[in-house]
């Protein structure tokens, strides 16, 4: 929009506003370049929210991941921090907050898993058309790797949320022609290849994000959120914007969110690989900004961000210890409601709580639903799972029968086999009255993971046992929606303290299915003891990782399967839905993203949101 062009938008603008008894705004010139134009026919309100919302220069907040997963067939997640990055950005469309999402494109995705006749994983390319589900936009940048240009184009995807507010969502990519071959491969995997391609994929989400988001006009971003340290490169991009090292500017945009209290989650370069990969010019800025050892990802969002949370109450405490650091908050993660209900559920909601989806803090009125009609809506929503089972494996399970859920990744903290530990005491304790349903995938790299799933796998193909267990392979957020709303009962055993929060219990429960977990995590909060579920194993009161007798929790696992959890669920049926319902009314009303959005607006971006 030109000089000549902006003063009668202006002008209109102002009359607009006086039309509607607001203050007129003071817009200078050159401000307003790329405004859209007034729609004709529309009132003067129409007018003014449309231009805030389209316009990039009215958006203040990026949220930086590596991972976001929004749909099945977008295979750019692995697990959970994917999914709550999608879930924050559906939540933050349904509730107009001005952000955008910035991410990679894995053209292979993570992978396709699949299972031999002995259990053992293998993986395979999960190949997708991005032109069928995003716009490619006419933006490049150029970055600079191992003195390669490398060409960096742009997709997006719009988040359309239940208000008509729009976050878009960018997706970074270098799969195309004028790049060198191994830089094109660099939007291949998620956590695919070696350190170097590990650093240059940061470097290109860093670096390369902020350079992308310039470029589309989003020049007025004031925090940048880092969920992980993986986009921690942009700060460098920020200070070559300065031109000058203004640490404390910097720090005061940003916003990095912790997820692991366990090393391996957490990347670090040597300074060799990252000179070999950018320059020398870099490795002394980073020198100077970091300790002389080498570049741990964590330390550079933490130390140049404003604002640092965990993603519960425990991994508050977990963090603050492991890092050094008093001033870590805390934001407990929550799930995007709409997308992980029960179709049988949602309509028992509509007719009873009115306004829910807007406001899921309503759910506290699920105290107020008839137990008959959760426990039918439950019913079908178990017959759908077990329908999607027997298409799946085969297998064909009663749905007369408590059926335990556990869908995680497969990795050695997470124990996804202590309820097995003893099947000789779990056939007496639970012979004829049990079925379980496991599913998950295992790092390529992690070996442990896979033997893990391959003990699962032979009891599977047990068929001597009296307890029917079976494992859906390539696990993905269609086969997930499946199981968290139509088991029975959610069990998590993870070794305290390595759970920094824990999301699938959360579907769970917004779907009145109680859980069944270690107090770790989100659980310590949820958990109220034979009201939304029940507990495994002693409190928690430990702050760094410790090693404990884990054939405590197998006993208490045990014992409250027998003593508890069975006969509730085949003697005292009205007390089981009682359970349901207070998994809703007191678990689903707070831990979802609407609550956690709304606390980031609060706590981090100083935002106040448009709500409805």
């Amino acid at each position: 929009m030109q000089e000549g062009q902006i003063r009668p938008f202006r002008d209109k603008l102002h009359h607009d506003l006086q039309n509607i008894g607001a203050a007129p705004l003071n817009f200078e010139i050159g401000v307003m370049e790329k405004m859209p134009e007034i729609k004709l026919g529309k009132n003067p309100v129409e007018h003014i929210r449309e231009m805030l919302d389209e316009n990039p220069m009215f958006r203040t907040v990026a949220y930086f991941s590596m991972e976001i997963g929004l749909r099945a067939d977008i295979p750019t997640y692995a697990g959970g921090l994917g999914i709550l990055a999608g879930d924050i950005l559906k939540s933050a469309a349904d509730l107009g907050v001005p952000m955008i999402g910035v991410t990679l494109m894995y053209r292979k995705g993570y992978f396709k898993q699949s299972l031999d006749s002995n259990g053992w994983q293998s993986e395979n390319p999960k190949e997708w058309d991005p032109a069928s589900k995003m716009t490619l936009l006419p933006d490049e940048i150029i970055l600079t790797l191992e003195n390669r240009k490398v060409k960096v184009r742009v997709w997006s995807y719009e988040i359309k949320g239940s208000s008509g507010f729009c976050v878009p969502v960018y997706f970074l990519d270098t799969d195309f022609e004028g790049n060198a071959e191994e830089d094109r491969q660099l939007t291949w995997y998620l956590y695919g290849g070696d350190q170097k391609y590990r650093l240059s994929q940061e470097i290109l989400l860093g670096l390369g994000g902020v350079r992308i988001i310039r470029g589309l006009g989003y020049d007025n971003i004031r925090k940048f959120h880092l969920n992980e340290g993986h986009a921690a490169f942009l700060v460098l991009e920020m200070l070559r914007e300065e031109g000058f090292e203004n640490f404390e500017k910097i720090r005061q945009r940003g916003i990095f969110t912790t997820h692991t209290p366990v090393a391996a989650g957490h990347d670090y370069f040597s300074y060799d690989l990252v000179q070999r990969v950018m320059s020398i010019n870099i490795v002394n800025q980073l020198k100077k900004m970091l300790s002389p050892e080498g570049v741990s990802m964590t330390e550079l969002g933490m130390r140049y961000c404003s604002y640092v949370n965990a993603v519960s109450r425990k991994h508050g405490d977990v963090s603050r210890k492991m890092f050094g650091k008093t001033d870590i908050d805390n934001v407990t993660n929550g799930i995007h409601h709409p997308t992980w209900i029960s179709p049988f559920i949602k309509n028992v909601f509509d007719r009873n709580i009115p306004g829910w989806t807007d406001f899921p803090e309503r759910l506290v009125q699920a105290i107020n639903i008839p137990p008959k009609e959760i426990w039918e809506a439950h019913q079908k929503s178990k017959q759908s799972l077990l329908d999607f089972v027997r298409k799946q494996t085969g297998a064909t399970m009663d749905p007369e029968i408590l059926t335990i859920g556990f869908a995680r990744r497969a990795t050695e903290y997470k124990r996804a086999t202590l309820i097995l530990s003893d099947p000789q005491k779990l056939q007496e304790i639970a012979g004829g009255k049990l079925q379980l349903i496991f599913a998950g995938k295992a790092h390529p790299r992690d070996n442990t993971g896979k033997t893990l799933i391959q003990r699962i796998w032979e009891k599977v193909r047990d068929h001597s046992s009296k307890i029917s267990v079976t494992f859906i392979e390539d696990y993905d957020m269609d086969k997930a929606s499946y199981l968290v709303q139509g088991v029975d009962l959610w069990l998590n055993t993870p070794r305290r303290p390595r759970e920094a929060s824990g999301t699938s219990g959360m579907k769970c429960a917004l779907n009145g299915i109680p859980n069944f977990s270690i107090l770790d995590g989100w659980w310590i909060e949820g958990c109220v003891e034979d009201v939304t579920g029940w507990a495994i194993g002693p409190a928690s009161t430990e702050e760094q990782l410790v090693n404990y007798d884990e054939t405590l929790d197998a006993k208490d696992l045990y014992e409250k399967l027998k003593g508890k959890v069975l006969p509730t669920y085949y003697e005292n049926r009205d007390k089981w839905i009682n359970m349901m319902i207070n998994s809703i009314a007191l678990n689903a009303s707070y831990f979802n993203t609407h609550r956690v959005v709304r606390e980031y607006c609060e706590k981090a971006y100083n935002l106040n949101w448009r709500g409805f």
